[in-house]
């Protein structure tokens, strides 16, 4: 007489299976999810470097003068404005993790993202050419670790208008 039924190879080999497939499954998944939170803080740092840059481009390319031109500190660039005022824009603290990039004494990058790199490098003009500012900024979201904690860089060169 045959009895039916699974021997308990059978039965390990069927759980072992499932067992792999699970672990795969699950790595899956988690790559994914690391992917997206990485993709995320990307977003978010790009917005806050986009929007600090359009501030700093629109402001200096409508100032009237830039104070000091080459200017001693990269850190920081003196302008007049527009109105004849005085303005400027410096990168605070970099090298903590509290920099961030101000406009006077207005911090215009949250404070969800760290600024790790920071540069104003004013060319004086010629008499064909106004003054030239050049404007680094790197930063990474101050609350990312690991894999999702990449930086973000942006660069750009902003001519004074010629009134």
């Amino acid at each position: 007489m045959k009895q039916k039924g699974m021997s308990l190879i059978e039965i390990l080999v069927v759980v072992s299976i499932f067992a792999i497939l699970a672990i795969i499954t699950t790595r899956s998944v988690l790559l994914t999810l690391q992917g997206s939170k990485k993709s995320e803080s990307l977003v978010k740092v790009r917005e806050n470097l986009g929007y600090s840059m359009g501030v700093v481009e629109r402001q200096i390319r409508n100032a009237n003068a830039i104070a000091e031109c080459p200017n001693s500190d990269a850190n920081v660039v003196n302008y007049t404005d527009q109105n004849g005022n005085p303005a400027s824009f410096s990168c605070v603290n970099v090298g903590s993790t509290n920099a961030y990039v101000a406009s006077g004494s207005a911090r215009l990058t949250s404070t969800e993202i760290t600024v790790t790199s920071c540069s104003f490098v004013c060319t004086p003009g010629t008499s064909a050419n106004p003054p030239l500012v050049s404007v680094t900024l790197e930063a990474k979201d101050a609350a990312a670790v690991g894999i999702q904690n990449s930086s973000v860089s942006t660069t750009t060169q902003i001519y004074l208008r010629n009134y």
